[in-house]
């Protein structure tokens, strides 16, 4: 690439399988005078199979204020900076966003090279008929904030897009399970783009025992995707007034819980609406 512009520009990189890149982001690379990334070692093996030689530095969660500066710096002297992540889109759950929020403030243009995107695969590859979707990314790894979240999710009228860790992977899929409809549908989507790419959909209920069915099932890394809910009948005024009673002496939970056992309403959809009341 000749005559490139001053400019920050934000590089997709592959999620697996190293051809997955564009031709636009090989050329970019290849003309920039620096490369920030998460890990100089990762980056560093993309940059060798395509023959790049180009300086590289670290850029993570940890140090992105520090080093976000020093970009801007580079950036000051007329220099071009590329900003990848380990893998897909920076600033996608992964560094980045805080760098090019800092970079723009600073007066400087920043470029977006797309290209690969874990969520857009397993969308891609769902065949899931939903209209629209949610990207959660990851929930939190805490019990209770990670079903308080899922809970809050739970009426949102779209697909559910997640990204996990395999050793999390079985205590979130049982938490969804336990918090959403039994009518949804999951696809688990792990290791894609890589050899041992596995991509099953399924009714909800079913996935931790498809999960447990071979320890492979549990590897790699993850994206979830989960259905939009079935269409909801509106909660009847009685089911608000008992509701609104309970929550008004008694945690969420607990308010949910014996809301339930007293007008027979789903105990999930009761969890859900009471959240909405004690926020508003």
């Amino acid at each position: 690439m000749t005559d490139m512009e001053n400019a920050l520009y934000v590089v997709a990189t592959p999620i697996g399988n190293l051809g997955d890149i564009t031709l636009r982001a090989l050329e970019t690379l290849r003309s920039v005078d620096l490369v920030a990334c998460e890990d100089t070692r990762h980056v560093r093996h993309l940059l060798d199979h395509h023959g790049i030689k180009v300086p590289t530095l670290a850029l993570h969660q940890h140090n992105e204020n520090e080093a976000a500066e020093k970009l801007i710096r580079l950036l000051g002297e007329g220099r071009c900076v590329a900003l990848v992540s380990d893998a897909g889109t920076p600033g996608v759950s992964d560094p980045g966003a805080r760098t090019v929020a800092a970079v723009r403030a600073a007066g400087f243009r920043v470029i977006p090279l797309p290209g690969p995107s874990a969520a857009i695969a397993a969308m891609s590859a769902s065949g899931l008929v939903d209209q629209r979707f949610l990207f959660v990314g990851f929930l939190p790894a805490k019990v209770g904030a990670r079903k308080t979240a899922i809970a809050e999710l739970a009426p949102v009228d779209a697909a559910l897009v997640f990204y996990e860790a395999p050793h999390r992977v079985m205590e979130t899929v049982v938490d969804l399970v336990e918090l959403l409809e039994p009518q949804r549908e999951i696809v688990i989507a792990r290791e894609l783009t890589k050899m041992f790419e596995q991509i099953e959909r399924m009714p909800l209920a079913a996935a931790p025992a498809w999960l447990a069915a071979d320890a492979n099932h549990q590897r790699g890394e993850f994206v979830l995707v989960v259905s939009a809910p079935p269409p909801r009948e509106g909660m009847d005024a009685e089911t608000e007034r008992v509701l609104a009673a309970l929550l008004s002496e008694l945690p969420v939970k607990q308010a949910a819980k014996l809301a339930a056992e007293i007008t027979g309403q789903p105990k999930n959809a009761l969890y859900a609406r009471a959240l909405q009341l004690k926020d508003a």
